[in-house]
């Protein structure tokens, strides 16, 4: 699926925001651009991670929304404008400072699972490396690769170069027994942070939903993702199809949920009575607006989600998307649909005008086009009081 990119930017005010708030594993955003081409670290060597949950101080200046549009037919609409739109931060309307569809340039960082259960279908990925580079990156687009198994390896540094990211993707190898998910998510967010704030961050991950051996919780790797205003999409390897071929190895975390919300079938007889409003279908069987419940609670707490459903959360925690795959072929189809996507993304940016409030803040975007539902963010954590250093 291919889209026509247009530019169209509003005012670009620069109001400084001098707010702080605590995140774990995300080091602080450099003052000073980076130069093209990100971090230089030797390819194959596992990335270095600091220690679990350590708060490190970062500046929040400015929050960023990607937003997907789409008619009663569920057809992406691009042809709204800035005035088309209205944003909300906890309630209150905010002044869009920046407005863009598909132009802005991307950095995007390709995780792939190399977990010996999803070992053969990497022929298949390898394979899918062109239309990662085509659909999504696109002519200005930036990619880096992140293979991960037993360790987190960086294989490939940011680069425009398309030769070179779809040689590191053909290059992944069996990766060990164990899925680490949670920690490759992290130190995509790492890499990411350090990117230009002008260029729209996004992390792209083909894996299984399950994590083994990750030393970071999901919840605040999506904290600190939403800080940075980074979008994840995620393409779900099958499960059923790896299952048959190695079972899950390494240590696993234990799934968490408010109290009273059951992450698995009940015991016959045994009613549900979630505690909380909104969350409370247990899993399997839940649905999108349960698990969106489930994605900022544990972005709030800083916690694991509901086993099976790490992916969607991600994607609905972030303004991304999921795409499932039921067999190798369909691992090229979900890069372009992401690509697509993408391309036909609105953006909007804003400072947030009373960011006193610790919790949760809650993005809510309308457009004054009848019958449009409108996809994106739905917010962002700061920390209380208790919580900050």
């Amino acid at each position: 699926m291919k889209f026509a990119a247009k530019i169209r930017s509003g005012r670009n005010g620069r109001i400084a925001c001098a707010l702080c708030t605590t995140l774990a594993l995300v080091p602080a955003v450099a003052s000073a651009q980076v130069p093209p081409g990100g971090l230089k670290p030797k390819p194959g060597v596992p990335i270095q991670q600091g220690p679990p949950q350590q708060p490190i101080r970062v500046k929040v200046e400015v929050v960023t929304a990607p937003v997907v549009v789409r008619d009663a037919k569920g057809e992406m609409v691009t042809d709204l404008d800035q005035l088309n739109f209205k944003i909300y931060d906890n309630g209150v309307e905010q002044r869009i400072e920046h407005f863009d569809i598909g132009g802005d340039a991307l950095s995007v960082v390709l995780l792939v699972e190399t977990s010996n259960r999803v070992a053969p279908m990497l022929p298949a990925i390898r394979k899918a490396g062109i239309v990662f580079t085509q659909s999504i990156l696109g002519g200005t687009g930036e990619g880096a690769v992140i293979g991960f198994g037993s360790e987190v390896q960086l294989v490939q540094p940011f680069t425009t170069n398309h030769d070179k990211i779809e040689k590191a993707i053909t290059k992944l190898t069996d990766g060990g027994s164990s899925t680490r998910l949670y920690d490759a998510m992290t130190n995509a967010v790492e890499l990411l942070s350090k990117r230009p704030s002008e260029r729209r961050r996004v992390i792209v991950a083909i894996s299984e939903a399950a994590d083994g051996g990750s030393t970071a919780k999901l919840g605040m790797a999506l904290r600190a993702a939403q800080l940075e205003n980074i979008t994840i999409y995620t393409v779900g390897i099958s499960s059923a199809a790896a299952e048959w071929r190695a079972p899950l190895n390494g240590p696993t975390q234990a799934p968490e949920a408010p109290e009273g919300v059951m992450l698995g079938p009940p015991a016959p007889g045994t009613p549900q009575t979630p505690s909380t409003p909104g969350v409370g279908v247990s899993q399997p069987g839940v649905n999108s607006g349960d698990l969106l419940a489930l994605a900022i609670w544990a972005v709030e707490y800083g916690r694991n989600l509901a086993k099976g459903h790490a992916l969607e959360e991600a994607t609905l925690a972030t303004g991304g998307e999921h795409v499932p795959t039921h067999h190798d072929k369909s691992i090229e189809p979900a890069l372009d649909r992401i690509g697509g996507e993408l391309h036909a993304q609105y953006t909007l940016s804003y400072h947030p005008t009373d960011t006193t409030p610790g919790g949760f803040h809650e993005i809510k975007v309308t457009v004054d086009r009848p019958k449009a539902t409108v996809k994106t963010r739905p917010g962002y954590y700061l920390p209380l009081e208790d919580e900050k250093p």
